[in-house]
């Protein structure tokens, strides 16, 4: 039974990890057997957003205890998860990832990257085990990798502004569907665009269901 980690970056598309994709990543994974951990980085979220106004609320807010609302407490501080004990890591999108995960939000493509998730994702590249992102996750994705010097070819979707900051930050951008997938089979990497294009939770989900049936693929 393959064990994959999804890092997740709070609860709520606005300031955490966005919960349709989170909830279709971790159902497509139960429907095929596999054995998932929930991950998040235990510190403060940038920011709280109310998401009836979506204003900011003027609040504190954990990541990891917002992220177990999507785990249903089954939760793992990042700094707990070793890439050794995984066979792949999926990162659903959502504000958070571009604003706890890692600065892209506010700071495009010379972001900062949260140390553990950064240790995380790079030790996943440097042992060639398969990453799939998802919605704006690639941007983080670009950023570790591209680092690395891991010409990683990733998907946004189509909205050029973002695909000029992935390719800035040393990857490879491809238009993509939100229903399809882009595979980079040398790097074992999969993204798919989900809410960056998603008109509604079909489309996205059938996107995240062909992500996951990838990324499970290259762990055989």
């Amino acid at each position: 039974m393959a064990k994959i980690g999804v890092l997740l970056s709070g609860c709520g598309f606005l300031d955490g990890a966005e919960i349709h994709e989170a909830t279709f990543t971790l159902l497509e994974l139960d429907r095929r057997g596999a054995k998932y951990v929930c991950c998040a980085p235990d510190i403060d979220m940038r920011q709280v957003v109310d998401h009836t106004s979506r204003q900011p609320a003027g609040e504190k807010r954990n990541v990891l205890k917002e992220a177990a609302r999507i785990a249903r407490t089954e939760i793992t501080d990042v700094a707990r998860v070793r890439a050794a004990d995984l066979d792949a890591l999926i990162i659903p999108g959502g504000f958070g990832a571009a604003k706890n995960l890692c600065g892209f939000a506010d700071e495009g493509p010379e972001c900062g990257v949260d140390a553990e998730v950064e240790k995380l994702i790079g030790d996943m590249l440097d042992a060639g085990k398969p990453i799939g992102a998802i919605c704006i996750a690639p941007a983080l994705l670009a950023r570790v990798a591209g680092k690395r010097g891991v010409k990683a070819k990733l998907t946004i979707g189509n909205d050029a502004g973002t695909a000029a900051a992935l390719q800035a930050m040393g990857c490879e951008h491809e238009n993509c569907a939100v229903d399809e997938c882009v595979v980079d089979e040398p790097h074992k990497i999969v993204s798919t665009p989900a809410y960056m294009l998603g008109p509604g939770p079909a489309a996205v989900h059938a996107g995240i269901a062909k992500l996951v049936e990838k990324v499970l693929a290259m762990t055989l």
